[in-house]
């Protein structure tokens, strides 16, 4: 099929979706939620997939933990004493974020299978593939949020806060995952191949290390300790551990305005982040061409 071919048909198919706002907002759910069912199949019928994904958060935390971390002291009261309790937060927060990597792949991926084309050619409204791969990627970060829970548990992590804030501090965690998503959802589309998606180690790399995730901003280099403390991560990461109540991360001891208010940044960032790249993801998914 030819270009013009193809945005023709597109056109036509778009000319059948329904004019009023309530029906186009239905349609849009209905073709959200079918996305979504396809998505969570085709992860059932590969969960070699969803194995892999977990394994580097697992390895992440046994090495950082039990390698790097008898030489870490946060607290103050010498090397790797309370080093899990300050760096498990940071590696729930860091999971979440390095998320974003395995979404833009699996776009991409399918991108050059030929089913975005397929979708393009459908009655279907445009926002669905962007709003159902999102669904679908929050509820996988839910399961992967569980185990490395348990993971952390096991290795003797505790939460000292209460049970509803540390629902919350969970639900800060897809909050910041669900934003990710669209950025994966954005690159995916806009990365030519699956090779090129899969540097995209080198993004992720400096968005996860370089932050509170391990060590706090004040133990890094001023203008680097800058960066670390601005960045989103960082934000979840301590206001996760303010919900906590992680041992020597209380807010008195912030050196930077958004230490001091991480849990705030930790509900705006995200919103700052999906107000660039939602319009993004769907605009490049309307402009996407062979």
């Amino acid at each position: 099929m030819s270009v013009n071919d193809q945005t023709s048909q597109q056109r036509r198919s778009y000319a059948l979706l329904p004019s009023g706002p309530v029906s186009r907002f239905t349609w849009a759910m209905k073709d959200c939620w079918t996305i979504v069912m396809q998505e969570l199949t085709h992860l059932v019928r590969q969960p070699s997939t969803f194995a892999w994904q977990l394994g580097m958060p697992v390895v992440m935390v046994l090495m950082f933990v039990y390698v790097f971390g008898s030489a870490m002291d946060v607290t103050g009261q010498g090397a790797g004493e309370g080093y899990v309790d300050y760096a498990m937060p940071g590696m729930f927060a860091m999971t979440m974020a390095f998320g974003f990597m395995n979404t833009a792949f699996v776009v991409t991926l399918n991108k050059e299978k030929g089913f975005m084309d397929r979708f393009r050619s459908m009655p279907m409204s445009p926002s669905a593939v962007v709003t159902g791969r999102g669904v679908s990627d929050i509820i996988q970060a839910g399961v992967d949020l569980a185990v490395i829970a348990g993971v952390a548990l096991v290795i003797g992590w505790r939460s000292g806060g209460s049970l509803a804030a540390s629902m919350l501090a969970f639900g800060l965690l897809l909050w910041l995952r669900l934003a990710l998503i669209f950025v994966g959802i954005y690159l995916g589309l806009l990365i030519k191949n699956t090779e090129v998606a899969g540097s995209l180690f080198a993004v992720a790399f400096p968005l996860g290390f370089i932050s509170s995730v391990f060590a706090p901003p004040e133990m890094m280099p001023g203008w680097l300790g800058a960066i670390a403390a601005w960045n989103p991560v960082s934000s979840t990461a301590n206001a996760i551990r303010e919900l906590f109540e992680t041992p020597g991360a209380g807010v008195g001891e912030a050196s930077y305005w958004i230490d001091g208010h991480a849990i705030a940044g930790a509900i705006v960032w995200p919103v700052v982040i999906m107000a660039i790249f939602v319009p993004l993801a769907v605009r490049q998914f309307r402009n996407l061409s062979k």
